[in-house]
């Protein structure tokens, strides 16, 4: 930076930013988003072992039923559902390997109190939210809607983490509109 001879350099000009301060509402919501998303993590790693059987009897089941109704045309390879059963595994793998990521990064965020992964989590929880009333109906209703028919474990898990998904939600919330995000107050 160049300053002319005589004059002293000034230090340069730093906008403020918005701070802001911990509340009684803060560590515990921290604390309860990351603790949700430990127990997503292990929701996540769960899934594989638990859908895998459903999802190839469900894949069975089509192959019986094509050929059922199509009696003229030839029947798939031998080992085609061998195949199937394999990509499902490996489809349910990388899903589950994305639950983990995703779940990680909520924890790290929420402990380091980022704002972008407060409203990231919101939507999230958000959209858990608006979907559960169908979670509900799936769970007590057989229909075309649900072709596959689901374990009973996975069920009861995905509507009993419906309800503490609904009050963090809310507490995130009511969180961002009273004081901001992670409960933490402006400072000025």
């Amino acid at each position: 930076m160049w300053v002319p001879i005589g004059a002293e350099p000034q230090a340069p000009q730093v906008a403020s930013r918005n701070v802001r301060e911990a509340t009684g509402w803060t560590k515990p919501l921290q604390y309860a988003v990351a603790g949700w998303y430990a127990l997503q993590g292990i929701y996540a790693v769960s899934l594989p072992f638990v859908m895998a059987g459903p999802m190839a009897d469900y894949a069975n089941q089509i192959i019986q039923r094509n050929a059922e109704l199509n009696p003229n045309v030839a029947p798939p390879p031998a080992d085609f559902l061998a195949i199937m059963t394999t990509a499902i595994t490996w489809g349910l793998a990388i899903g589950a390997a994305v639950g983990v990521a995703i779940s990680v990064v909520a924890i790290i965020g929420a402990l380091k109190r980022w704002t972008w992964i407060f409203y990231v989590v919101l939507i999230l929880l958000g959209l858990q939210t608006v979907s559960f009333p169908f979670t509900l109906i799936s769970a007590f209703s057989t229909s075309a809607l649900n072709p596959v028919k689901l374990p009973v474990i996975l069920i009861a898990s995905s509507v009993a983490l419906g309800f503490p998904a609904i009050a963090l939600f809310v507490w995130m919330l009511l969180a961002a509109i009273k004081r901001g995000p992670w409960g933490m107050k402006r400072v000025a």
